[in-house]
Order: structure tokens, then sequence, then C-alpha cells
């Protein structure tokens, strides 16, 4: 299977991407549930469904315990996942508290690799790599333009539908 995507031109008109074609992700209706992941892992390993239903369920306890806490949970393979907040700007700093919170949210960071993807040499002889960073979960992922009409691109906030310049 690979990963979907339609092409859509950019039509904001004070954009500087204005007329440009971008690549945008396209999913399927259908939500992975909590469910379906159990019996996904039931089948790679030796718990039951029941069973890995439950660590799932505990696993959103344990990050609202943690996250009550102040900390961050870093799953390794995954990333990292912490509390984000916005607040409204106040005149003075006395002023600024917890009451000026507005936007609770969780920020992930997805863990990343270095892969080397060639070498060069510098000026004073010695070999450096070129490197990219992948994020670990989708480096082996596989594009595929689809013509499906019943997929529709996502609403986006702009910056990952279009790469750089983004849709609006």
């Amino acid at each position: 299977m690979s990963q979907k995507f339609k092409k859509i031109q950019n039509k904001n008109d004070e954009s500087t991407a204005y007329g440009k074609w971008f690549a945008t992700a396209v999913y399927d209706q259908k939500f992975i549930t909590t469910k379906d992941l159990a019996r996904y892992i039931q089948d790679q390993c030796s718990m039951k469904g029941s069973d890995v239903g439950a660590v799932l369920d505990e696993l959103r306890n344990a990050f609202e315990h943690f996250f009550k806490l102040g900390q961050k949970v870093k799953l390794d393979g995954i990333g990292i996942f912490k509390v984000g907040f916005s607040s409204v700007g106040s005149a003075t700093k006395d002023a600024c508290g917890a009451q000026s919170i507005t936007t609770r949210r969780i920020i992930f960071t997805p863990e990343v690799e270095r892969i080397v993807v060639g070498q060069t040499m510098n000026k004073k002889g010695k070999i450096v790599q070129k490197y990219v960073n992948a994020k670990s979960l989708i480096k082996d992922v596989v594009f595929e333009e689809t013509y499906d009409t019943s997929l529709q691109p996502e609403a986006s906030s702009g910056s990952d539908a279009g790469g750089e310049g983004g849709n609006g």
C-alpha cells in the first residue's frame, strides 16, 4: 500500500506560489481505531487483542498523568509528545498568568534518523558526509497519485499541503 496524493493548484492570488501545483495527501474516510490497532498488534505478537487493547487504554491514562506533571513523553521509534498552548498578550508581566492561556494542544515531534545520502570533499581535503533527517515512522512510505474521486484532500493549515509556499 502507499500514501495517496492528488495534485492541486494554488489559486490564492496573494500567494507567492500562486498558480503552482502541489501534491497534497488524501485519506480514505475510515479512521484506524484502538480496536483495529489491538487486532493488528495481536496478529504480530503473542498477546491477545483484549490485552493489547487494555495496554492502549492505559497508554492514554499514562499520557494524561505525565502531562499533568508537566512531563514530555518519548516513545522510542515514534517520537515525543508534549503539552502546548497559546495565550493572549498581557500589558504587564504581572497580568500574564494561567488565565491568559486560551488554547491547549498536544505537540508531537516525530523521531528522526540521520541517513547518509553521499559524501563530498571540502576545501581542506576532509571528507564530509551529506545526510538527510528522515522521520523514522514514514521514511519507507511510498507515494502514489490517486484519481479516486471518493478521496478528498484534507483541509490544511497550509504548511504541509503544498510544500514551500503552501496552498494558501
